[in-house]
């Protein structure tokens, strides 16, 4: 790594292609395994509090227009953990394989469930109703499996939402840190923003209102619908850009999950991964597994939250 100090306010940074950093409040950290990123050139470190890693190619958008949030995971965390209620269900209705051990199958199962989080809740379902079939079983409708897991999910978070209903519970506790300073400062540059999310419609809009951020979206707000097939984020983005007339370049995405960073990749789109710490929030550590995965797929900045809310998009947009 080169680095001068010029008579200005910023520093230039001259990274090797092979190297990746993670900008904090004390300097850089180098992380060598990392895929290839490069900064060359950004304000002193001092302007962020916790972690902010930026990927190769990245440039400042003063171009965006609108903005597209997923909800749970990225904003939301009142669906925290529900990889816990639906990996075990999935482990009961899989029949084993001769030999299988639990963890073996356990393991198949957490990596179908994950590759496909972001998309809507029923193609986890129909995957495993073609696990099923593949061993010999005789799955339900994948309709069934999705409401026995929200009926599942749903004894696991009701205290939440009743928590929220009664004030027992802060909103900004069941949001991911920083997420209302965010949306305040989104709202203040004068950016549209939308929501999607793979959580069925209804209760995005019940769970974006207990949260109080249904102001930031109005009737931007989309979700999951049993005719699954009339929706995707990838459908919300198309129409974003034709019902504004806008290109890709001037759309910014907000994700936990691959769909909504990869969609909004192919369009042109910039792209941030919250690599959130959903069991631990405002830990300021970044989930390693939504990390490397959102990389993956093109993500060109990747935070743990949005506790740098306002340096972070003086740097996107470049103002």
């Amino acid at each position: 790594m080169h680095s001068s100090k010029p008579n200005t306010s910023r520093w230039e940074l001259v990274l090797e292609p092979s190297q990746a950093f993670l900008i904090t409040a004390f300097g850089l950290a180098l992380l060598p395994e990392s895929p290839p990123v490069q900064i060359l050139a950004m304000q002193k470190c001092e302007s962020f509090s916790g972690l902010v890693e930026f990927t190769t190619g990245f440039a400042p958008r003063p171009g965006i227009t609108h903005v597209l949030f997923d909800f749970d995971g990225t904003l939301s965390l009142i669906r925290q953990g529900w990889p816990e209620v639906m990996v075990p269900m999935f482990v009961e209705m899989l029949p084993s394989l001769a030999g299988e051990s639990e963890e073996a199958k356990r393991a198949l199962l957490y990596d179908d469930i994950m590759r496909l989080n972001g998309k809507q809740t029923i193609y986890q379902m129909i995957q495993l109703a073609e696990r099923i079939r593949e061993r010999g079983g005789e799955p339900n409708e994948p309709l069934w499996y999705k409401r026995e897991y929200l009926r599942r999910l749903d004894e696991r978070i009701e205290t939440r939402r009743e928590g929220l209903r009664t004030g027992s519970i802060k909103a900004d506790d069941l949001l991911v840190f920083g997420s209302r300073n965010l949306l305040e400062n989104l709202r203040a540059r004068g950016l549209a923003m939308y929501l999607a999310s793979g959580t069925d419609e209804p209760f995005v809009k019940a769970e974006a209102d207990l949260l109080g951020v249904t102001e930031y979206f109005g009737r931007r707000i989309y979700g999951a619908l049993d005719d699954y097939k009339n929706f995707s984020k990838k459908m919300v983005i198309d129409r974003i850009l034709r019902e504004n007339r806008i290109a890709g370049e001037q759309l910014l995405a907000f994700g936990d999950g691959y769909v909504e960073i990869q969609n909004t990749k192919e369009v042109g789109g910039l792209a941030v991964a919250v690599a959130s710490d959903e069991a631990n929030n405002g830990s300021g550590r970044m989930d390693e597994w939504k990390r490397n995965r959102l990389l993956g797929v093109g993500a060109d900045v990747v935070i743990p939250d949005f506790r740098d809310a306002e340096p972070l998009l003086k740097h996107i947009l470049g103002k």
